[in-house]
């Protein structure tokens, strides 16, 4: 049966945060992405081809998710980087690691992955495929 639809890549994904400027710096040291400004204002994390959008608890954008709240994100990132060198950064950086290294699925096969915390208490896996 014929796909009705294809879908190539996720473009961006939206988190609302308590404190914009604390959520880039934490993005930006610990992982490396770099904050952007957009639409009048707006506040974008950019990676790779991707982008993380940014929405201020209590004054979120329209449309926007039906309950959105910081700290309900769960996603996870794949990077080229030897993942002990991640677990190394993150230490150097003060950042609790919650589990890992652990091995998971991932959407192309087995992951060996990282699990932490951002500022607002989203879950961020971080991952090398096997």
């Amino acid at each position: 049966m014929a796909k009705p639809v294809t879908i190539d890549r996720l473009d961006h994904m939206v988190l609302t945060v308590a404190d914009i400027d604390a959520t880039c710096a934490f993005y930006g040291s610990v992982l490396g992405m770099e904050k952007v400004v957009f639409a009048g204002g707006r506040v974008a994390l950019s990676f790779a081809k991707q982008k993380i959008n940014l929405h201020p608890a209590g004054n979120e954008y329209d449309p926007r998710a039906k309950h959105p709240v910081p700290g309900s994100g769960d996603f996870c990132l794949i990077t080229e980087t030897p993942l002990a060198d991640v677990i190394a950064h993150l230490e150097t950086s003060g950042v609790a690691i919650i589990e890992g290294p652990v091995t998971k699925t991932g959407a192309q096969g087995e992951l060996l992955s990282v699990y932490f915390r951002d500022p607002d208490d989203n879950l961020v896996e971080v991952s090398n495929y096997v």
